[in-house]
């Protein structure tokens, strides 16, 4: 059973930053794709960033240039360097394990990132 569990989340200050992890389980972790998601109240969720097992990174317009997305193959991590963090940056964050050849998805239970003063 394949699990992904996200940390880091909190509250921080309006132009400040945060560093998410991402830890998935599984013995070949470099194959897969991975993204982080987010889904703030009463929106969809929607894409941040991704990263192929290639390392090629893609983000959305609304935090390139502030956000960074790394993966660590060698620990099976993802992660999400947050920076010049929005009070609109609000919301919980998702990693996603994309799935390859047919898998499924999987999906971490979310972490919860506060901008706010």
């Amino acid at each position: 059973q394949v699990q992904v569990v996200e940390s880091g989340g909190g509250l921080v200050q309006p132009g400040g930053s945060l560093r998410l992890s991402c830890a998935a389980s599984g013995n070949i972790f470099d194959i897969y794709p991975m993204a982080w998601y987010r889904q703030a109240p009463g929106k969809q969720r929607e894409l941040v960033a991704g990263i192929t097992s290639g390392g090629t990174t893609n983000y959305a317009k609304s935090v390139k240039g502030r956000f960074t997305i790394s993966r660590d193959n060698a620990k099976n991590m993802l992660y999400l360097q947050m920076s010049s963090l929005k009070p609109e940056d609000t919301a919980v964050y998702y990693c996603k394990r994309v799935g390859v050849k047919g898998e499924i998805d999987y999906w971490g239970q979310g972490t919860q990132v506060t901008v706010s003063s």
